[in-house]
């Protein structure tokens, strides 16, 4: 079985998120980036289906030079081989257009996404990935397994979960289940090693026409400060639930 898992590199969480160029563009200094978490489940899973199935895991990342140290981390992970689109990814669409066509030429049986990058939420790449190669789909994929041809999957719902068998090829989004936190994997020593001789690819980009565009950035407004009340005056607690917090 061949695997490929989408790797997204993003912001760490602790990041400092500012913006340049008329809050236009976000400014990358000193920012430290990660493998998307979403991913990094999917990674996790698709190295158990290396060590318990035999698969090949092959990740992709669409981005510049700048994205080679998270592919390198995903191969000491334990990930065979890794490619890399030469290209700014601008929009989902376009990143899904070249997704695509690597899926396309490597042939893959399992497309393991995250189902939404941590950066922009977007979750758009995984349905348009199987809309462009006409692939099953299964998104808010938790668990996943795989006999042969045949891939059953479960995801979340409304209530509960949800229980599909289908037919490789198959595109999931994946999310926190597929492994728990405990199970991710940490690189050591040897596979930072090993990591350094694996193959990295670089392809260049397909024409692909973006479809949005980014006009600006604005952060969430600033908390207001806290309004102290004291113990015995209800009439003011009332006023301010009712005329400010607006919850009576």
């Amino acid at each position: 079985m061949k695997i490929l898992v989408c790797i997204s590199h993003v912001p760490d969480t602790t990041s400092k998120i500012n913006f340049v160029n008329g809050d236009s563009e976000f400014d990358t200094n000193g920012v430290q980036y990660v493998i998307n978490p979403n991913d990094e489940f999917g990674l996790t899973r698709a190295i158990w289906f290396q060590e318990q199935q035999g698969a090949t895991v092959t990740v992709v990342n669409v981005g510049g030079a700048d994205t080679e140290p998270t592919l390198r981390k995903a191969l000491a992970i334990g990930a065979n081989e890794a490619i890399r689109v030469n290209a700014v990814p601008t929009d989902g669409f376009f990143v899904a257009k070249q997704l695509a066509e690597v899926i396309k030429t490597g042939a893959y049986d399992l497309v393991i996404c995250g189902k939404e990058s941590l950066d922009y939420n977007g979750g758009m790449v995984p349905g348009m990935l199987a809309g462009l190669l006409n692939y099953n789909f299964v998104n808010s994929c938790t668990e996943i397994t795989v006999e042969g041809t045949s891939a059953k999957a479960a995801r979340e719902i409304d209530g509960g979960k949800e229980i599909i068998s289908a037919s490789l090829p198959l595109i999931i989004g994946g999310q926190k289940g597929l492994v728990e936190e405990k199970d991710l994997r940490i690189p050591n020593m040897r596979g930072i090693m090993t990591a350094r001789t694996k193959v990295l690819t670089v392809l260049e980009p397909v024409a692909a026409n973006n479809q949005t565009k980014i006009v600006k950035f604005e952060k969430p407004a600033a908390k207001s400060a806290v309004k102290l009340v004291a113990a015995d005056n209800l009439d003011e607690l009332i006023q301010l639930l009712h005329n400010e917090a607006k919850v009576i």
